[in-house]
């Protein structure tokens, strides 16, 4: 059974840093690629950035440069370090496979305002 559970959400101001970590199960999972996605309040679930396996990573252009995604295959993680936050950023954050498979946690809320 698939068990995704994030976790590192909360308040922050403009400019500020958060890091997010997913915990995930299965013994597939350092042969799964990962991403995190993101909802904001009335639009559409988006990814936010993967990893592979072998952890090359990719991001979406809004995020480049200031998120950074990374895996801990002996620990079954995923995690996602944010930095630079803006407003627009606010958002609920689900990891998931990359391509996402129909199964979500409750993800984690992430609010940037100052």
């Amino acid at each position: 059974q698939v068990q995704l559970v994030e976790s590192g959400g909360g308040l922050v101001q403009p400019g500020g840093s958060l890091r997010l970590s997913c915990a995930t199960s299965g013994s597939i999972f350092k042969f799964t690629a990962m991403g995190w996605y993101r909802q904001a309040p009335g639009k559409q679930r988006e990814l936010v950035a993967s990893i592979t396996p072998t952890g090359s990573t990719n991001y979406a252009d809004s995020v480049k440069g200031r998120f950074t995604i990374s895996r801990d295959n002996a620990k079954n993680t995923v995690a996602l370090q944010m930095m630079s936050l803006k407003p627009e950023d606010t958002a609920v954050y689900y990891c998931n496979h990359f391509p996402r498979i129909n199964y979500w946690g409750q993800g984690t809320q992430v609010t940037v305002s100052s």
